[in-house]
């Protein structure tokens, strides 16, 4: 096939071609006009969208060192004042919130590690297409998702299992969460193609071999995000340790504030009317607790999770487009 120059092109360079050879036109100021003010209001609502996100995690900040009866004025609203950090040393010399931050670590490690390896292992198992009842299998655990036995049954399954006020109460009820079974199957599915399984067959591999020394290295953006959704998830619990924990020294770090913060709400409350005073402290100290608390609570993984978000995009990605 022989290249030719269209003649077309050379008397009007300006002119573009398709591919039937017919000129089209050249994009009118009008099309250029829409575009700039389409790009305009695009960025102008995703700058918005953005601020509605940062600005109350910002304000939460500045509102845990300043003065609350400065907040209380509307005086803080870009930056702090009267800068106090009295209430994050109230809360650090609180021995439980320690406690509560080492056993918040204990569970989430635990409990995204058991999490992690079970959704991984019976995902890949319901992948492959010579399981036996794989269908039936998949079925049920999708049944799970629309019915559920409630707090109730729950309740008594986890002390028929002797897991009362254990840790394995708080981390092994949610230990697979069947949307992520879901995606972690259609990830195996698509992306680990069964002649590579054969050719690791020819070449002597076990299925557990190929399963640790071939799938799991390619699935390092799945394993990603696995492990980001059960360490926020684990994090963040609380309810599970509050209905299944009755050892005040067994509870995670967010069950720990949420009774700090009640207690701060009740002493603040409980003060009598005519001691004035005591009461504006009382108050002032449970604002300054409040915020702090939030911000104690959610900077870890605030601090991880930039770490991590290329991974946990791509595995989200990966997931969804497959």
């Amino acid at each position: 096939m022989s290249l030719t120059t269209n003649p077309r092109t050379i008397d009007n360079p300006n002119r573009t071609v398709s591919q039937g050879g017919r000129p089209r036109p050249r994009p009118t100021l009008r099309d250029r006009y829409g575009d700039r003010v389409f790009n305009i209001a695009a960025t102008a609502v995703l700058l918005l969208s953005i601020l509605a996100v940062v600005y109350p995690l910002y304000f939460i900040v500045i509102a845990s060192i300043s003065d609350p009866n400065a907040v209380y004025e509307g005086k803080v609203w870009l930056f702090p004042s009267g800068v106090t950090t009295e209430g994050y040393e109230r809360i650090f010399a609180d021995s439980r919130i320690w406690n509560g931050l080492g056993n918040t670590v204990i569970y989430t490690v635990l409990g995204t590690a058991i999490s992690v390896s079970t959704i991984l292992c019976g995902a890949y198992a319901l992948s492959r297409k010579d399981m036996p009842g794989r269908k039936i299998l998949m079925l049920l655990f999708v049944i799970t998702m629309f019915f559920d036995g409630g707090l109730i049954t729950k309740y008594l399954v986890v002390r028929d299992l002797g897991m009362l006020d254990t840790v394995w109460a708080v981390v092994l009820p949610g230990a697979v969460g069947v949307w992520n079974l879901i995606i972690a199957r259609s990830f195996f599915e698509h992306t680990i193609p069964n002649e590579l399984r054969e050719a690791a067959q020819m070449d002597g591999a076990t299925d557990f071999k190929f399963f640790f020394r071939m799938v799991l290295p390619l699935s390092k953006p799945l394993i990603m995000l696995m492990i980001m959704v059960h360490v926020v998830a684990h994090w963040n619990s609380f309810f599970d340790a509050l209905i299944f924990l009755n050892d005040d020294s067994k509870y995670p770090l967010q069950l720990v504030l949420r009774n700090i913060l009640i207690q701060s709400d009740v002493s603040s409350t409980g003060t009598t009317g005519g001691d004035i005073e005591s009461y504006a402290a009382a108050q002032r100290i449970a604002e300054l607790t409040k915020y702090a608390m939030i911000v104690v609570s959610s900077l870890p993984l605030m601090i991880a999770l930039p770490f991590m978000q290329k991974h946990f995009t791509k595995g989200a990605m990966i997931g969804a487009v497959k």
